[in-house]
């Protein structure tokens, strides 16, 4: 065999996206960042937090705040549903948030080579986006966590 036919037969590295559903549209979470999956459970609030947290959780004698994507995403507010889950994150910092979204669709590998960057037209500054990936005809968003935190905006 060739060095040229081994070089084809080499899988290029696939990285896994939970597929979440938003307001319609479908967004990616890349695996690495997921602690965990849990359904909607009792939000205590916290006065005078940005308005896009809705407060916080109790997951497991830990105190977890939870973020509303489509609050930070400027949509239309949470429509709560049997579906709807709140997606666990781990922070480089080392703590842990949540993340409410409609619905967990599915676990999907994707390649580099499916990912394309975001449009510069439609890429700003402070954009939550970091690609558009292709699975078939269907299009994924993928997520840039460190902006939806705001772990980006200190820096």
């Amino acid at each position: 065999m060739s060095d040229l036919a081994m070089f084809d037969v080499v899988e290029k590295e696939k990285k896994q996206y939970i597929v979440v559903k938003i307001g319609g549209e479908h967004y990616g979470i890349d695996i690495s960042y997921i602690d965990n999956i849990v359904r909607l459970s009792k939000i205590t609030r916290v006065p005078k937090a940005p308005s896009y947290y809705r407060g916080v959780i109790n997951l497991r004698g830990e105190v977890v705040p939870v973020m509303s994507l489509r609050r930070r995403m400027d949509l239309d507010d949470d429509e709560f549903t049997d579906a709807s889950r709140i997606i666990i994150l781990k922070l480089d910092s080392g703590g842990l948030m949540g993340v409410i979204v409609d619905e967990v669709k599915e676990v999907l590998s994707l390649s580099e080579d499916d990912i394309e960057a975001p449009s510069s037209t439609l890429k700003s500054k402070n954009s939550f986006i970091n690609g558009v990936g292709k699975n078939g005809d269907e299009l994924i968003s993928i997520f840039e966590i460190s902006s939806i935190i705001g772990e980006n905006e200190a820096s």
